[in-house]
């Protein structure tokens, strides 16, 4: 048995997170399938947009992988389809060099993202780790009351935000997380590596500008006026400042 590969038999299949695989190239398709499948994921692949429609009306799906270029409608249209209607989360595979392609994936709603052609490991660890971010959002925070800033509140136990109407304001899970970091730390410079280990538990390669992204779509959620925002404050050199008082409820 190749190592990193385990024999998940013993576990029912009922139990295994289940991602489905949307990626048209047959080979990749079933390269990543047997890996996946061999360290305790199920899988179901789908070649187009209209195969992903059928699998998801037919089951729980747990994460959706999703590659950009597909026939039809590409994997960005069908990303911004599926955050319009759901919080499922999704990973993107994007080609090699296409950093626009990741940047507006995240833009739109991805949950990450992997560059092709890449290491299978890659992407099984970027999978746990978006799997484990959902579980602990999902989690109840036994600690934790809403909190309130500004006339807003942020509820960790039902993952909900309010404005200061009362209106909810719907959250990705990647926003969500960022926002809660914020506001368990207020009026602290958080640089974009402390973020991203906050939020997303791995380490950012150069041109990770995931941080920059979500806090663009918070700020287009929240402040008054996202070119001068004055919740999320920008620190040259340092990161962000997540400026109100915060308190508990």
């Amino acid at each position: 048995m190749p190592i990193g590969m385990k024999n998940s038999a013993h576990i029912p299949a009922h139990s295994l997170a289940h991602v489905l695989l949307v990626e048209d190239d047959s080979e990749i398709s079933a390269l990543v399938s047997r890996f996946l499948r061999a360290n305790d994921f199920r899988v179901t692949t789908a070649a187009n947009a209209r195969e992903m429609d059928e699998s998801l009306k037919n089951g729980r799906i747990d994460l959706v992988v999703l590659d950009v270029m597909l026939p039809g409608e590409d994997g960005l249209s069908i990303c911004r389809r599926l955050r319009a209607n759901s919080d499922l989360p999704v990973i993107m595979l994007t080609a090699k060099g296409e950093e626009i392609d990741r940047i507006v994936g995240l833009e739109i709603g991805a949950d990450d993202y992997v560059t092709k052609p890449f290491n299978p490991r890659e992407l099984l660890a970027r999978s746990r780790a978006v799997l484990r971010r959902g579980a602990a959002e999902r989690k109840p925070m036994q600690d934790s009351a809403p909190l309130i800033f500004e006339g807003w509140r942020l509820d960790p136990h039902v993952r909900q935000l309010h404005n200061p109407d009362g209106a909810r304001v719907a959250l990705t899970g990647a926003e969500f997380a960022l926002l809660l970091a914020f506001c368990q730390r207020p009026r602290r410079v958080l640089s974009r590596d402390q973020l991203i280990d906050l939020t997303q538990g791995r380490a950012s390669g150069p041109f990770d500008r995931s941080i920059d992204v979500l806090v663009s779509r918070l700020r287009q959620k929240m402040e008054m006026d996202p070119r001068e925002p004055l919740l999320i404050q920008t620190i040259r050199s340092g990161g962000y400042l997540f400026s109100p008082e915060v308190h508990s409820e």
